[in-house]
């Protein structure tokens, strides 16, 4: 069945790279995305991470909208617990005011980094007056929606097409939310591989939302499948659960074990998840994106390229000359 690939970056630094390069390799990666008729094109939401440029999705989604032209730019996601849901939407319509009908939010329930940023980011508020994540999403909506629950409040600027609102997760239960509240679902196959699951996710969407999610994936693309096999062996993510806390996905047993030590848990479990990047050559990524269309019905990918440096725009490109290979 035909589906649509869009690009997901979250402005890794490669070897000696400053923040400064790495932000300018997802400047270039948007716009090599929009010449090769990528839908859309994200960017992520880290804290606290010292290989990782992206921060803030809302200022480089806007310096992206000014160096791009047709290519809709989001948030993959904006980590909603932080922040107050009118200030988002303020900032969304903003966006969406200056670039009709290009914009989109994507907002995700974890916190993008550990509890020492968390806490920073959340310092300021009282934890008893704290909205849960069921009422933030349930304001955020009402606010794009210009019905505020505020009487005589509204999130301006008032756009003419207001930016299309995405609820980014990994279980059945985000995404029969997301289906109740009218919000896109994004699954997050990048952070969670097992099949039986994303069975379950897209026939609970499906089944109330009449429609499939969308679904994002790792990639290793390479000419070569050895090289992209090989590379894939180095990709490997672990879930920590602290018992009375949220369990989250990082990217090694040592940023698990910070977590714990810094949410001063002495109580944990860290799980080794199953690698969930797709690796090979062109045409090798192209069938199993053609495997999981096809059994899920999936119309639109969301691609992270699971590398780094220059090899992130040869991800996009290589399947993206696969793509117009086969058209052709």
């Amino acid at each position: 069945m035909p589906y649509v690939l869009s690009a997901l970056d979250k402005s890794p630094l490669a070897g000696q790279d400053s923040p400064t390069d790495a932000l300018k390799r997802t400047i270039a990666m948007a716009q090599l995305a929009e010449r090769l008729g990528y839908h859309r094109f994200w960017v992520a939401e880290h804290h606290n991470v010292s290989d990782l440029a992206s921060s803030s999705p809302e200022i480089l989604i806007s310096h992206l909208l000014a160096h791009t032209s047709r290519i809709r730019i989001g948030s993959g996601g904006v980590m909603l617990q932080h922040y107050s849901a009118y200030k988002v939407a303020e900032n969304f319509n903003l966006l969406a005011s200056l670039a009709p009908g290009r914009v989109d939010l994507g907002v995700g329930k974890a916190p993008g980094g550990l509890p020492l940023s968390t806490r920073a980011l959340q310092a300021d508020r009282d934890p008893s007056r704290k909205p849960d994540f069921v009422q933030q999403i349930a304001e955020l909506g009402a606010y794009l929606d210009g019905k505020g629950p505020v009487e005589g409040l509204a999130a301006t600027p008032l756009p003419t097409v207001a930016p299309q609102r995405f609820l980014l997760g990994a279980s059945v239960e985000s995404a029969e939310f997301a289906a109740a509240h009218g919000w896109e679902f994004v699954f997050a196959r990048h952070l969670n591989g097992d099949d039986a699951l994303l069975d379950a996710v897209a026939t609970t969407y499906r089944s109330i939302a009449g429609k499939a999610p969308i679904v994002a994936v790792s990639a290793i693309v390479s000419e070569y499948a050895g090289e992209a096999i090989a590379e894939a062996e180095n990709t490997k993510l672990f879930k920590v659960h602290v018992p009375g806390a949220q369990s989250v996905t990082v990217g090694s047993a040592e940023q698990a074990e910070e977590y714990a030590r810094q949410i001063g848990a002495s109580e944990y479990r860290i799980e080794p998840k199953q690698s969930s990047v797709i690796a090979g050559t062109p045409d090798q990524v192209w069938s199993e994106f053609d495997r999981l269309a096809d059994r899920y019905g999936i119309a639109e990918f969301i691609v992270e390229p699971a590398v780094n440096g220059s090899w992130r725009l040869a991800t996009l490109e290589l399947l993206a000359r696969r793509r117009s290979a086969v058209a052709a």
